[in-house]
């Protein structure tokens, strides 16, 4: 198949979850298919990397843009009949490079990320098979309607975002389950000499100016924690993640809580925490946090919505908890029994192995592609 990938970012280097999921899928359907790419730069960032994506991509381009300011509320927000979100990335020479990119060429398929992208095909290259990856949902259900007109398939991150679409957006649309996987080959024990902490240690990886992390933590502190320490006095709290917010910072302050903030290898942190805690209660998809644990050697507890969409085994691949008790109850047992982490220490990596490396999640999306489109 010949594919155009047109991504709102160079997915490169790989230092965001995001990035993570864009990145190898689009390097797993180049194994499989011939790919042009074609991404913007907002400011200028990572154009550098091109030749990255020319070692698998047959032609890639960028197309540098900056988000124009914010309309005011009235009359332009107000009246206006596509959403701001959507008009903030709606740009004339973006539109005009795509044209140019287009140009003489006949795809077998477009796979864009992201329905802020997915708008330019909504009028123009009305010939060119659509499918949108929505790595986030955006739920400004008027203008995503108008998407699930237009596309053939929408590819989301888990079974939940899948019921959003069907029950809120459209019963029609076909839709392709990819859950968010690791790179095996990146995330692994041997790819760091650190040993396991002397003391009990959980750790919370992830962008800390994200809502549902800030709001993880927020639940954690607010409701968990104290318990966890009177059963677990020794336990210190690693805070792994880029731009904490004043919020997240505060929790330094507590006794044996560290907030490192963003750092160059998230994988020694992996391996010197016995467990990763993910005490998460809002957000859709599913967390890369989770797979990347589990690939390093690093047993995880989570919340069921955590977890959701990779189709783990609460005791053998995880431990899930709901609730502030049961949470701080399955984590001290956890952190007090070794042989209990040593069990699902090696469960994790067995199940992310046999299912979560990107090669096999890619090639599924891959052969789904073939399969639907090509005649």
């Amino acid at each position: 198949m010949r594919l155009l990938v047109f991504y709102p970012y160079i997915p490169y280097p790989v230092d965001r979850g995001t990035y993570q999921r864009t990145f190898h899928v689009l390097r797993a359907l180049a194994r499989d298919h011939e790919v042009d790419f074609l991404a913007l730069s907002e400011g200028g960032q990572r154009m550098d990397q091109r030749g990255v994506f020319e070692q698998f991509c047959r032609r890639v381009d960028w197309v540098r843009f900056d988000h124009p300011a914010w309309p005011r509320l009235f009359p332009d927000r107000l009246l206006h009949p596509l959403p701001t979100t959507i008009r903030h990335w709606r740009l004339p020479h973006i539109a005009e490079a795509l044209d140019r990119f287009l140009a003489g060429q006949r795809y077998d398929l477009v796979h864009v990320c992201d329905i802020v992208l997915a708008q330019y095909f909504l009028e123009a290259h009305r010939d060119q098979p659509l499918v949108v990856d929505r790595s986030h949902l955006a739920k400004l259900t008027r203008f995503e309607k108008r998407i699930a007109r237009r596309v053939a398939v929408e590819v989301v991150c888990g079974p939940d975002d899948k019921t959003f679409v069907h029950r809120h957006i459209s019963r029609d649309v076909e839709v392709f389950v990819l859950a968010n996987g690791v790179d095996l080959e990146y995330f692994h024990p041997g790819a760091v000499n650190e040993p396991r902490a002397a003391e009990p240690t959980v750790l919370f990886c992830g962008a800390m100016d994200y809502t549902p992390n800030v709001d993880a933590l927020r639940w954690y502190f607010g409701e968990i924690h104290a318990a966890l320490r009177a059963r677990v006095p020794a336990l210190r709290v690693f805070i792994v993640g880029t731009s904490p917010v004043p919020e997240v910072q505060a929790y330094a302050l507590q006794s044996r809580v560290t907030v490192t903030g963003g750092v160059p290898d998230v994988r020694p942190f992996y391996r010197r925490a016995w467990l990763q805690i993910v005490p998460l209660r809002i957000g859709g998809g599913t967390r890369l946090k989770i797979p990347e644990s589990m690939a390093m050697g690093t047993p995880v507890v989570s919340t069921t919505l955590g977890a959701q969409g990779l189709d783990l085994r609460h005791g053998e691949d995880i431990l899930l908890a709901d609730t502030p008790a049961d949470f701080a109850e399955r984590t001290a047992v956890a952190l007090e029994r070794a042989a209990l982490r040593a069990h699902l220490e090696t469960t994790g990596m067995d199940t992310v192995r046999a299912r979560l490396g990107w090669p096999r999640l890619g090639k599924q999306l891959s052969d789904f592609y073939a399969t639907r489109f090509v005649k």
